[in-house]
């Protein structure tokens, strides 16, 4: 029976710590192999209530992330009532003051939403170890409840660094770099996790550069980078064109034949396509096993933005008849295949894509949607579909579509159709001085001085700012 018990939870707990990027949710096995333990009346011990309370927890975070509306709200409750089956179990049986089986429990409740459970939980708790306030503490902080977090955090006997760096992701959490910097600076130790948050706070608050100065602070401290930290970098570089750097990274994880697959995999596609190597985006999506949505799309939009049109609508059809159209498209996806027919003006295309998003994968066009559409349409010259797509689209807010209209108007020498989008921009938002030099310049071509004058006067009447134009380049200086 001893034997019995110890390969079923040393099952449960490889079951319940994996969960892969691929959608595969081992969580759910887990729980599968403890009905069927039940049901076998095998006597389970207090690991096998740990590992399984830990399955809980993940097996609900999955099912939320899940997206797509893969998994109802009553999907969730089957899962985490089934932790609160568990929980009297424990009760039952007597392993309710086990730590372990305590902070389970406790990160279960926290992870389902039911903080004051957590809490009342975590009350009852009679030797509160670190774990414990650390959860209660994160929990607060994950529903906003900062008056309750620092309540507790000024009652703990002791901090680690998981306070400190559940202090600095609640800063990053509000954009407040600057706090959770001055908390960085005053801890007595930091792990890879501080550096991680400190990383990923640069990046949300688009201070990429900062970013990249604190990940060589890092190196030069001596602490090993994780797949986390390699993903934020990653994309730090995307967004500022930093290929060399993106670049070392990949040979690094090369050089140590690391596996190149999941978040970290799409993080390096997405850098090479952004920066404009193709060729090793092309490496590094043929090299992935398992290609996510995220890594089809990236491949695709980084194609079309750099106008490889037919390799888009190549890797399209690739994508729908891959694994048996287990991947399917998404309405990223068709956005890349929208602006790659954009750059080619393949009008009709595009037109036979918008339907078979709409009909076969059943994907409501968005306002990026439609605003791919009216770019195409626009620059090719066909302003009054551009103009009735705009008057039909299901958006209260459509500026940037307007604006789009406007510019092409300017382009095509349509004076009716710029008037009415400069009247519908008006009512829309607060003009710029964009829209009114496009409008005013047009009058001025026409021979229409009076209503250059006329524009040029509600400008300097309404404070309408002005804003040089610029340019941006980046120089190596020896």
């Amino acid at each position: 029976m001893g034997s019995t018990i110890c390969r079923v939870t040393c099952m449960l707990n490889k079951l319940s710590s994996i969960t892969f990027s691929d959608g595969s949710c081992f969580p759910l096995q887990a729980l599968y192999i403890y009905n069927q333990m039940q049901l076998g009346d095998v006597v389970s011990d207090c690991f096998t209530y740990n590992f399984v309370i830990k399955a809980c927890s993940r097996a609900y975070k999955f099912l939320l992330e899940s997206g797509s509306g893969s998994y109802d709200d009553d999907v969730l409750v089957v899962v985490y009532s089934k932790g609160a089956e568990i929980h009297c179990r424990v009760i039952k049986i007597g392993f309710e003051n086990d730590t372990c089986v305590q902070n389970s429990l406790l990160n279960l409740y926290a992870h389902c939403g039911l903080v004051s459970v957590a809490r009342h939980l975590f009350d009852q708790i009679k030797n509160t170890s670190l774990v414990s306030w650390n959860i209660m503490i994160s929990a607060y902080h994950r529903i906003n409840d900062f008056e309750s977090g620092d309540k507790l955090l000024e009652l703990m006997p002791h901090k680690n660094v998981v306070s400190w760096n559940t202090l600095i992701g609640r800063y990053v959490k509000l954009g407040n770099v600057e706090a959770a910097r001055r908390v960085f600076d005053c801890m007595p130790e930091r792990d890879a996790v501080s550096w991680n948050s400190m990383i990923a706070g640069c990046v949300y608050v688009r201070d990429y550069a900062g970013a990249l100065e604190l990940f060589s602070e890092m190196q030069s401290d001596g602490v090993k980078p994780t797949e986390v930290t390699l993903i934020s970098i990653l994309g730090a570089c995307a967004e500022i064109g930093a290929l060399e750097i993106g670049h070392k990274i990949h040979d690094s994880l090369r050089a140590c034949e690391h596996k190149i697959e999941g978040y970290l995999g799409n993080a390096l596609l997405n850098m090479y396509c952004k920066c404009g190597n193709l060729s090793l985006a092309w490496e590094v999506f043929n090299g992935m096993k398992m290609k996510t949505v995220s890594c089809w799309n990236a491949m695709i939009i980084g194609l079309a933005v750099h106008g490889y049109c037919e390799e888009v609508f190549h890797l399209f059809s690739e994508m729908e008849e891959s694994l048996d159209g287990s991947i399917k498209p998404n309405g990223l996806t068709f956005i890349g295949v929208l602006v790659a027919c954009s750059h080619k003006g393949l009008v009709d295309k595009a037109r036979w894509y918008s339907d078979h998003m709409v009909k076969k994968y059943e994907i409501l066009p968005n306002i990026k949607h439609y605003g791919c559409m009216v770019d195409l349409l626009s620059r090719w010259g066909l302003l009054e579909e551009a103009y009735q797509m705009i008057m039909n689209a299901p958006f209260q807010n459509s500026a940037v579509l307007w604006n789009t209209l406007l510019g092409a108007c300017r382009t095509q020498g349509n004076m009716e159709l710029a008037e009415i989008s400069f009247q519908q921009l008006a009512k829309l938002e607060k003009l710029t001085d964009g829209a009114y030099m496009l409008l005013s310049n047009m009058y001025a071509e026409a021979g229409r001085w009076d209503e250059v004058e006329r524009l040029r006067s509600e400008m300097d009447y309404l404070h309408v700012p002005t804003q040089a134009g610029y340019s941006q380049i980046n120089m190596n200086v020896q």
